[in-house]
């Protein structure tokens, strides 16, 4: 097992580690599946986010697929979300998703900081609806820049969704 400790340490002594996912993180990667203000925000989600069989057939095919680089983000010892590289549109793309009890910790900002030091391809993609501020906020500190727009059906929204594209140069 893959550990990498991305910690900043404080007064708490929290910490955050990425390692490779396993089949005893999906319950929880399920879990955060099913709330609606996650899938509000992130917009392009799972066609129906509660269907359990249409999730595990997804993961298993994440987890067969040897190009995607999947991790599982554990913070103070639990299974806070987890990170994804895998080729989008023809372009290599990063994706992540954390369960809301852990945002505004800075968890997804040290986890994908982490995650880009062992990833070295570049350029590298990512997307984001367009209000979704916190996703941008985490995506340009880790050095994303917007490279363009697109826009896409969200099943969760029910309508078209506009969105950033985001692009990692090399120089970063």
């Amino acid at each position: 097992m893959t550990q990498l400790d991305i910690s900043k340490h404080d007064s708490s002594t929290s910490y955050v580690l990425l390692q490779d996912v396993t089949l005893a993180d999906l319950p929880t990667f399920f879990e955060h599946q099913l709330d609606p203000t996650a899938n509000s925000m992130a917009a392009f989600t799972a066609r129906e986010p509660a269907d359990r069989h249409a999730f595990d057939l997804h993961w298993a095919k994440i987890l067969a697929d040897e190009s995607i680089n999947k991790k599982t983000i554990i913070y103070n010892d639990q299974v806070a979300g987890h990170i994804l590289s895998f080729e989008q549109f023809g372009k290599l793309s990063v994706s992540y998703w954390v369960g809301r009890a852990y945002w505004g910790r800075g968890i997804a900002t040290r986890a994908l900081s982490a995650f880009l030091k062992d990833l070295k391809t570049r350029p590298l993609y990512a997307r984001a609806a367009k209000d979704n501020i916190a996703s941008l906020r985490v995506l340009e500190k880790c050095g994303f820049k917007i490279s363009g727009e697109d826009r896409g059906y969200s099943n969760v929204r029910g309508e078209q969704v506009e969105e950033f594209i985001l692009k990692l140069d090399a120089d970063v």
